[in-house]
């Protein structure tokens, strides 16, 4: 046990700093390779926040628990809007100015409710797992389109400056990418295997330790990447990285394992995690997109965002530690 928790605090802050090598090397590289800032934002940037749920997921499912990945996908998108838009929210009202963002978000809610209708009859089959994948590429193509148009974009200009603040040769750009990349692989088996280890001790199901401890951690990059956006006045950026990693952790994250193991849920993931899930994403396009005006995302948002953050950690405790796990 002592073992297994050492591997889960020793993954995790691996798996943060790995994360945070490879975003800025992909970055580098892409933009040494030419491309528009809003393609490198939201297409390789956007990879690179969701690699670690990405890494996370298929390792458990190829280890046979599809529920970790499941709870690690759908954990992370409930921690990146109530924790992590939360907490950003009430260190620094969120403002929303970005067509791009104004344009995902509907994208998002839709994406949302089709995953319900996957999770029905409490399973996600291959063929469901590849039908995510599919639209999972379109959402990329679309994603390209949009960032070769883009140019006059707030969400452009915050990339190009964030992108510009932290040149990177061409040499150090592919070394720190591959470092990243092998040591996101090594620090999500360690996560895996101590995370299984630990509900395995405690009686818990996977899916509880996915939507706890490994949503939390493999959610940090984000928080980081949120607080310093809005400390940087790059209020979009900070929102942007919220709703790519939704996007990617509802398509990509899930199909790849169910494509990799078919997933059976617990009735709970669709009453409890989803609808949570659904009403915070929802909250989130309410709060943004105002008609006529210049949507803002204020303190008070925040602070209903964390509270319901907590709200459904206690929900989560009483009903996820039941003895009948």
């Amino acid at each position: 046990m002592a073992l297994s928790i050492v591997a889960v605090i020793v993954g995790l802050a691996v798996l943060v700093w790995s994360a945070d090598r490879f975003v800025d090397g992909s970055a580098a590289v892409a933009r040494h390779l030419g491309m528009p800032p809003l393609i490198i934002g939201m297409v390789i940037i956007g990879f690179g926040t969701s690699a670690p749920e990405m890494v996370v997921s298929a390792l458990a499912s190829l280890d046979g628990s599809p529920a970790l990945a499941l709870g690690n996908a759908y954990g992370s998108n409930i921690t990146n809007i109530a924790l992590v838009l939360g907490l950003t929210a009430v260190l620094a009202p969120i403002t929303v100015q970005s067509g791009a963002i104004k344009r995902e978000m509907p994208v998002l809610i839709l994406i949302t409710l089709f995953s319900a209708a996957l999770l029905w009859d409490f399973n996600i089959t291959e063929l469901e797992a590849w039908l995510l994948l599919a639209i999972f590429a379109v959402y990329m193509g679309w994603s390209v389109y949009l960032g070769a148009k883009g140019k006059q974009d707030t969400l452009a200009a915050e990339f190009t400056q964030e992108i510009d603040s932290h040149p990177m040769a061409m040499k150090p750009a592919v070394i720190w990418l591959l470092v990243g990349l092998v040591f996101l692989v090594l620090s999500s088996r360690a996560l895996v295997w101590g995370a299984v280890n630990i509900s395995q001790a405690l009686g818990v199901s996977d899916l509880v330790i996915g939507l706890t401890v490994v949503a939390i951690g493999t959610s940090l990059p984000e928080l980081a990447s949120a607080i310093a956006a809005v400390r940087k006045n790059e209020h979009d950026l900070a929102l942007g990285n919220v709703i790519g990693s939704n996007m990617f952790n509802t398509l990509a994250v899930v199909g790849i394992a169910g494509a990799i193991h078919p997933i059976s849920l617990e009735p709970l993931v669709l009453y409890r995690d989803w609808v949570t899930m659904a009403a915070l994403t929802l909250l989130l396009l309410l709060f943004s997109l105002r008609i006529n005006r210049i949507g803002r995302i204020n303190r008070i948002h925040g602070i209903s965002f964390l509270a319901m953050y907590i709200a459904y950690c206690i929900y989560l405790v009483s009903t996820g530690f039941a003895p009948a796990l």
